[in-house]
């Protein structure tokens, strides 16, 4: 056989070695490209690795805060609205007398103003008693008295209000004590204990007998309902508490905030008046 005829053979032959030769090729390129994909070395794999060694070693959450309760806050209704007419009636005649007054009588009236509203405001507006989980707040017109619950002895209401620590007793102004609402619940009282409904009516008479079950119910006057909650309180807080109250003694501040304004009117006062 000549040359002639073996060259176009040799070249076909040539051509089909190639073709395999890339296919091999292609073939081994995707299997390691599967390989790589699952491999231990493969980003999902490592992301996979590294959420279980997380989850393993993850600190535990902690645990919340107990509750805070709202500070329970007591307060005399009437003596807030009787503070209230007494220093508008204060500003209206004060106003007129520095107004129109005439000689010494505007600094009569500024002297008085000085003395009268800084009272006025410590024997109505002032006086709260603040109960919150560690301590009792008493806010009398001269005196801030804070007593942990651990030193309260005892807390009681008979012709007054009042709460003994370390020994002492002390007054709750903002928890007065009313014979006469007292002695109405009494009777209230007295009538449900034999079975006769309540009537409503001027002093008694000629009121509608009631029938709710509301009315059929005992009573407690306001000043010892009070008391009874500041006890619950004293008792919860001082022994069966969620956190114990941090021990303490007794602490008494006085109110200079009332007490300045009140002796600089006082002194200015006497001068003006004394002087004329």
């Amino acid at each position: 056989m000549t040359s002639e005829h073996q060259g176009p053979e040799r070249r076909e032959s040539t051509r089909e070695r190639e073709r395999e030769e890339r296919a091999g090729t292609a073939d081994g390129v995707e299997a390691g490209t599967a390989e790589g994909a699952d491999g231990p070395d493969s980003p999902d794999a490592g992301e996979v690795a590294g959420e279980a060694g997380a989850e393993a070693g993850a600190v535990p959450a902690p645990q919340p805060e107990p509750p805070k309760y709202a500070e329970h806050v007591y307060r005399a209704p009437s003596a807030i609205a009787g503070g209230v007419v007494l220093l508008a009636l204060a500003a209206w005649l004060g106003t007129d007398a520095v107004l129109n007054g005439s000689g010494r009588t505007p600094a009569i009236s500024l002297a008085g103003l000085l003395l009268f509203v800084p009272v006025v405001v410590a024997y109505t507006l002032r006086p709260a008693v603040f109960a919150n989980t560690e301590r009792l707040r008493v806010r009398n017109p001269l005196r801030t008295i804070t007593v942990p619950w651990p030193s309260v002895e005892s807390l009681q209401a008979g012709y007054t209000s009042e709460v003994v620590a370390d020994e002492r007793t002390y007054q709750l102004w903002a928890i007065p004590v009313s014979l006469r609402a007292r002695k109405g619940v009494q009777r209230h009282n007295a009538r449900v204990r034999a079975g006769e409904p309540p009537a409503r009516g001027f002093l008694g008479i000629g009121g509608q007998a009631v029938t709710s079950e509301a009315d059929m119910v005992e009573r407690r006057a306001s000043s010892d309902q009070a008391i009874d909650e500041l006890r619950e309180l004293a008792f919860r807080h001082a022994e069966d508490g969620d956190a114990p109250a941090p021990a303490g003694r007794v602490t008494v501040r006085w109110a200079y905030e009332v007490l300045v304004p009140a002796l600089l009117g006082a002194v200015a006062l006497a001068l003006l008046v004394g002087t004329r």
